[in-house]
């Protein structure tokens, strides 16, 4: 869900393309044009179509996976970071950046089996796999449906459902209009921008996804449920995925929002990190326990 604003904007308001535009203060220097590296980009086929990735780093593997209407570049603080210890593989997902489309229908579901497809190409058993929003709820989806692949998993503002148990209201009736203008521009068969894809696009945010509590019982990786406590999704629903998972972890980080990889990348890199480096634990403060 992360950028579904920000395309919005963009595209109804000002038929602007440039989904790509930093939501953070400034612009910050990378030591590679991510998303756009002519040296290491590559299109790996999976599933049926072209999925464009980069490299970096050397060492365990690890999945970094953007959010809805994002793409590589918009994670480059993270790529920054961890491609000094890790071998990181960040990809565009499907209908996204420089990635093919070629369905008629984006579903979460789907785009994990990507993600998984594409670790079957580069030959990887497992990794892993930190995602922010709709990335974090591909990084479960795989934790689920592919549990071999994932080591570990970090999901940033993430959700199990759609609906206002789950998102705040402003967020849920922002892509509700923001589906009906699209509708509309389709009809109007408005040539501006690709509205059948954006229609996806929100599809994915208003309909999906359905993981039921069920389904997070099954993930075996040790997970990080991370959030900000202004985030777009509620505070309880981050802490009912928390529950629901047998090995899991929370942070709900203090004065932050659902954009801290690119406003605070600094703290969200060092606690993900520590989470990433070091081995599980899950302490308990009952004392009565023998």
């Amino acid at each position: 869900m992360k950028n579904f604003i920000k395309i919005f904007i963009l595209f109804v308001f000002t038929s602007a393309s440039g989904m790509a535009v930093s939501q953070s203060n400034g612009k910050p220097q990378f030591s590679a044009p991510y998303g756009s590296n002519e040296q290491v980009g590559k299109y790996a086929l999976v599933n049926g179509f072209k999925m464009y990735y980069e490299e970096y780093g050397k060492g365990e593997p690890m999945f970094l996976i953007h959010g809805n209407g994002s793409s590589i570049k918009d994670m480059g603080n993270q790529i920054e970071y961890f491609r000094k210890n890790y071998r990181v593989i960040i990809a565009d997902s499907r209908g996204h950046g420089k990635s093919e489309l070629n369905t008629d229908s984006l579903t979460y579901v789907n785009m994990a089996n990507d993600w998984s497809a594409l670790a079957d190409y580069l030959k990887i058993d497992s990794l892993n796999i930190i995602g922010w929003s709709d990335g974090g709820i591909i990084a479960l989806l795989i934790g689920i449906n592919h549990p071999e692949k994932a080591k570990k998993i970090v999901a940033m503002g993430a959700n199990m459902r759609p609906d206002s148990t789950a998102v705040y209201p402003y967020a849920v009736n922002f892509v509700i209009d923001a589906r009906k203008k699209t509708d509309a521009k389709i009809k109007e068969k408005d040539t501006t921008e690709d509205w059948d894809l954006l229609k996806q696009q929100l599809a994915l945010l208003g309909d999906q996804p359905t993981i039921s509590k069920n389904d997070l019982a099954k993930i075996a990786a040790p997970t990080l449920i991370i959030a900000g406590d202004k985030d777009i999704i509620r505070e309880e629903h981050t802490v009912e995925l928390f529950q629901c998972i047998p090995h899991a972890q929370l942070c709900i980080l203090p004065g932050q929002t659902h954009y801290i990889p690119e406003r605070d990348p600094a703290l969200f890199n060092s606690m993900v990190g520590k989470f990433i480096a070091e081995p599980f634990a899950r302490p308990d403060s009952d004392w009565t326990k023998k």
